[in-house]
């Protein structure tokens, strides 16, 4: 589930999780975290497999409490144009608006003291220094930790080479490494030469390391030396260039890459090079699928995956999702060249883009089931070989099709997990190509005008809307039409027009029908439909069609839309007099949006809470919640979609209390509350801290003022922020969103 340290990114006072030991390099972690210090902006260069990553990971960590650390893994990003998607992603933010990634960065982080690690930066050389460059100087507060074979190339960029290990350090990795395998190994004249020959690199040492199950040390010397006669003499052909791997003078990385390859059975070799096509991480099912037959039965995948990883060719990992397997970067450009010679890789690339299709299309039928929160985690981790197909679909004219529909059966990626804006640019691309197949790029348009609407970009919704539309009647595609209509009676809910939603609503409504459409969409549509008749004074219906709704999703283990339908019947039971009933209602629709970082879900229940908790008697809590929902809104779009029905709680709120506490006190609060970032601005809407029973604590970094031990209602300052859900009662300060 993707939420404020998403993978990739580190959380504040942790370490990164390792899973093997972190050996020596103190002198130079030192170093590093002095130049941290004194510079903004540092780089760590080295060449690949010399642990400039694992230094970097651990430097981070080491930061001290009140910076926020994020860590930008590039690798993956193929399109220079996503390295500020990749960025925004790694720091946890969401915005639903349709502004650009820098945009959303620049104000996010604005006062806000942050390390951003970009790692692997290489192949978007240019890209990543014009935004390193023009955040630095916007942002005063934010310091970058570069990790490449190269500059950045900026200006005021101090550069810290990275030397491989000692010989003492060298030997001490060989014999942990070892032993992870195992085998106990004693710190010899062998193990010494063989960290000579292989340059003290990590990686190196730990491909050699890896072979230890078969081979002793002296063993592996006698063949690294064998492999070094064969790159002097020049016969090596194996052992050319890799494409993106290191330059030839780095004799002891290939040769150690090469050497272990060589070692590698068939099968093993053959598996190597077929697992170079995944952008990313992976799972056992899509290599059984995208890497199986032709020479290699499925059914054997798992036993040489297995090997590749007790060798340190592959790596296993733990996820959300469930175990996944990685290659270092060196490694997958290794393989890649060898799956390049082998003239398979455009096969390869097709098997992959036709897994990836399949599971989108399983992903976005399970969304509408029990296992909708595990779709999420599911997409989340596969995200950068969704990238990668979609990519590859995009830019092969004769496939555009199998890229609309994969742009546009990620619609729940899109909408229901926070990613409008990446999503809008992917269906653009789609939408914009020729196609033979009319059904996939409709499909196209309505997701695309979905996220136009969500995006308050009322426009580009209707033209895109209406294209549809009338494309989808001359072709007769029915289903087209239905979520055409559908979106565009959503779009007529939020400006205000009520008869004319509430008619589009029912139309669509009833075209579902008629074609036995039933899933997310569909009830959503009769949520927005409530939310016009209750909206026009009929809170009956409204809450019988909402009550409906929530029986059919806990007969299919839906989550996303019933919290959009306890968000009516909350504002119902409000109307209706009963505000514990309207709280309960909200405690459980604000949790279920915020865990799947739906940010309009989440800004609504907390805009009714707010209501809710001045009519109760706390205006000063009322006022704090309806600046954080204020700050949300930013990320959003229109507040509150610019309309009257949906601004109705949001000024009742404020008007009682303006009342209750005078303007000063009142902007006092709502100050304080813009502060809040989202993860405490949902913890104090769900857990209503009393004003007297908080500690003291400071504001993230905004120029507010902090509060005052044993404030309470009357006198809490205009920092009063409440208890973070984390870290508060640790006396760190609050994190950046």
């Amino acid at each position: 589930m993707r939420g404020p340290h998403s993978p990739g990114s580190w959380a504040d006072a942790d370490p990164p999780l390792e899973l093997t030991a972190f050996v020596g390099r103190a002198a130079e972690l030192a170093e590093l975290a002095a130049a941290l210090d004194r510079s903004r902006l540092v780089t760590v260069t080295g060449a690949g497999g010399v642990g400039k990553s694992r230094l970097a990971a651990r430097a981070a960590a080491d930061r001290p409490r009140g910076e926020r650390r994020a860590r930008v893994e590039l690798a993956p990003v193929r399109d220079p144009q996503f390295t500020e998607y990749a960025v925004v992603e790694a720091l946890g933010l969401t915005d639903h608006t349709s502004r650009t990634p820098r945009e959303v960065l620049l104000e996010q982080l604005a006062g806000r003291r942050v390390l951003l690690v970009l790692d692997g930066f290489e192949h978007l050389a240019p890209a990543c220094a014009e935004l390193t460059a023009e955040l630095l100087r916007r942002l005063p507060e934010l310091r970058v930790l570069a990790v490449g074979r190269r500059p950045l190339g900026l200006a005021g960029e101090r550069l810290f080479p990275l030397a491989p290990l000692g010989e003492d350090e060298a030997a001490e990795l060989f014999v942990d490494r070892a032993a992870a395998q195992g085998v106990e190994v004693a710190d010899g004249p062998e193990v010494r030469e063989l960290c000579r020959r292989l340059d003290g690199i990590p990686l190196a040492l730990e491909l050699a390391a890896g072979r230890l199950r078969t081979l002793s040390p002296a063993q592996v010397l006698r063949r690294l030396d064998d492999r070094f006669r064969l790159l002097a003499t020049g016969r090596d052909t194996a052992a050319a260039p890799m494409p993106g791997g290191p330059p030839p003078r780095h004799r002891a990385l290939r040769t150690a890459i090469g050497w272990s390859h060589e070692l590698c059975t068939p099968a093993e070799r053959l598996l190597w090079a077929r697992l170079s096509v995944f952008a990313h991480t992976f799972d056992l099912e899509a290599a059984e699928y995208v890497c199986g037959g032709h020479g290699l039965p499925a059914e054997d995948v798992l036993d040489v995956l297995s090997e590749l990883v007790a060798q340190s060719v592959v790596a296993r990992e733990e996820s959300p999702a469930g175990p996944r397997y990685r290659m270092l970067d060196t490694v997958r450009a290794y393989g890649a060249g060898w799956l390049e010679a082998a003239g398979d890789a455009v096969r390869l690339r097709r098997r992959h883009r036709d897994w990836y299709l399949g599971l989108a299309t399983w992903c976005e039928l399970e969304w509408f089931s029990p296992r909708q929160r595990e779709v999420a985690a599911r997409i989340e981790a596969e995200l950068p070989n969704l990238r990668a197909a979609l990519e590859c679909c995009l830019t092969e004219p004769e496939e555009a099709h199998l890229g609309q529909h994969l742009a546009g059966s990620l619609w729940f990626c899109w909408v229901g997990c926070g990613r409008l804006g990446e999503g809008r640019r992917w269906l653009e691309r789609a939408v914009a190509l020729d196609s033979a197949y009319e059904r996939a790029r409709l499909k196209t348009l309505w997701v695309l005008g979905y996220v136009a609407v969500l995006q308050g970009d009322t426009v580009a919704a209707l033209r895109t809307l209406r294209e549809c539309r009338e494309q989808a009647e001359r072709s007769g595609d029915a289903t087209a039409v239905a979520y055409a209509e559908h979106r565009t009676g959503c779009l007529a809910l939020v400006t205000d027009d009520m008869a004319g939603a509430e008619t589009l609503l029912r139309s669509a409504l009833e075209r579902y029908r008629e074609i036995g459409e039933l899933n997310s969409n569909v009830l959503m549509g009769q949520v927005e439909l409530a939310m016009s008749r209750a909206f026009q004074g009929d809170l009956a219906d409204a809450v019988r069609l909402c009550e409906d709704v929530c029986r059919v999703c806990e007969d299919h283990g839906e989550r996303w839309t019933r919290s959009y339908a306890l968000y009516v019947l909350a504002y119902a039971a409000w109307l209706d007099g009963t505000p514990e009933r309207a709280r309960e209602l909200l405690g459980d629709c604000l949790g279920h949006a915020h865990a799947f970082h739906d940010l309009l879900g989440t800004v609504l229940a907390i805009e009714l809470l707010a209501l809710l908790t001045a009519t109760e008697g706390d205006p000063a809590e009322a006022a704090l919640l309806q600046g954080a929902a204020d700050r949300l809104w930013s990320s959003v779009g229109l507040p509150l979609f610019g309309s009257a029905h949906y601004n109705a709680p949001h000024e009742r709120c404020e008007s009682v209390a303006r009342e209750a506490l005078g303007d000063t006190r009142y902007e006092e609060c709502v100050r304080a509350g813009r502060a809040l970032d989202p993860e405490t601005a949902v913890a104090r809407a769900l857990t209503r801290v009393p004003l007297d029973a908080l500690p003291a604590q400071r504001l993230a970094p905004t120029g507010e003022s902090t509060v005052e031990p044993g404030a309470g209602p009357d006198r809490a300052g205009p920092g009063d922020t409440g208890r973070h859900a984390e870290a508060d009662h640790e006396g760190r300060e609050p994190r950046v969103p």
